[in-house]
């Protein structure tokens, strides 16, 4: 299932930039190992656009279409997309994924006219991981060089690079070795969301930096269903923020992650006003190991599917 992104690109053009052109059976026709192997593949234009494009709402589309293919027979599902919003689009898959079937999501950091594409070796490499019996049950993946990531975990870690992609937090889940799909390790399946979707709601992400007086956190106050904060190290933000970040949590759900990328939210070790202590005692939530965008990304499907309070935290207690 395509939805656009740099693996589908093709310029109309000499100085014209690349858009997305390329369908599903074309990316297909690029593979030709796939058409000689005993994968039966069924392909489909899901959306066309660049990965920066991609909305909350098209992702529960293509989950509820994922379902509805899998009730009717199909095993498995790979999602090729931009690789800009990788991270999030897959973190939220999973969320929304309820089947056993494996949904794997891919993309190419080169487009088809530049040399060493690399879109028809990460469509090959995603294909053989979902229709490997292993891969069932795992929830949504993300294949690239090779490497196979837990949703919770990947990160696009270079702008350009087509070793872009990695899991700081725990690193890859499996590798693919001469062509076949190896798992090392098990992630449990994380909180589901139900859909469909049954309110809208906005989540603005704010990240803490030296010397920030936090004057844009108000704005938040009035423009948004839920926060979340991306705070320094374990959990921590300026005592400037502290007494607005309280105000907050009274009227919403207020979040906050580290915005290292990896590691864990603290709960107990500083007790400094704006430490994670503090801001847990006023309210706040923290997000464990989930890095700001996919704290955000759970934050926003919760709230988008009418989660109390209590379910809201019980959501992030699991990481």
């Amino acid at each position: 299932m395509t939805t656009g992104g740099t693996a589908s690109m093709a310029t109309a053009g000499a100085g014209q930039g690349v858009t997305p052109k390329l369908g599903a059976t074309d990316l297909l026709a690029a593979v030709p190992e796939l058409s000689g192997s005993a994968i039966d593949l069924q392909a489909e234009d899901f959306r066309k656009k660049p990965g920066a494009s991609l909305t909350i709402d098209d992702m529960a589309d293509l989950a509820t279409r994922i379902a509805e293919l899998e009730a009717l027979g199909e095993a498995g599902f790979i999602v090729l997309q931009g690789t800009d919003t990788i991270e999030e689009t897959a973190f939220l898959l999973d969320l929304l994924h309820q089947g056993e079937a494996p949904v794997v999501v891919t993309g190419a950091m080169r487009h088809a006219q530049q040399s060493g594409a690399d879109g028809p070796a990460n469509l090959l490499a995603a294909a053989r991981t979902v229709a490997c019996d292993d891969a069932r049950g795992r929830g949504c993946m993300v294949v690239m060089a090779d490497e196979i990531h837990a949703a919770r975990y990947v990160r696009k870690c270079h702008a350009s690079s087509p070793a872009a992609f990695s899991s700081p937090a725990a690193g890859p889940i499996g590798l693919l070795i001469e062509g076949i799909p190896r798992f090392s390790s098990t992630i449990p399946r994380p909180y589901s969301v139900r859909l469909p979707f049954v309110r809208q709601a906005r989540v603005p992400l704010v990240t803490a930096t030296l010397g920030d007086d936090g004057e844009h956190l108000e704005a938040c106050l009035d423009h948004g269903e839920g926060l979340v904060v991306g705070a320094f190290g374990v959990g921590h933000v300026p005592e400037n923020w502290v007494s607005t970040l309280e105000k907050a949590a009274r009227q919403m759900p207020v979040v906050f992650a580290s915005r290292t990328g990896s590691g864990s939210t603290a709960t107990a070790t500083y007790g400094f006003a704006g430490s994670e202590r503090d801001l847990l005692k006023r309210g706040l939530i923290g997000a464990g190991r989930l890095d700001p965008f996919k704290a955000r990304i759970l934050l926003l499907a919760l709230l988008r599917a009418d989660v109390d309070r209590d379910g809201i935290a019980a959501a992030f207690a699991q990481f």
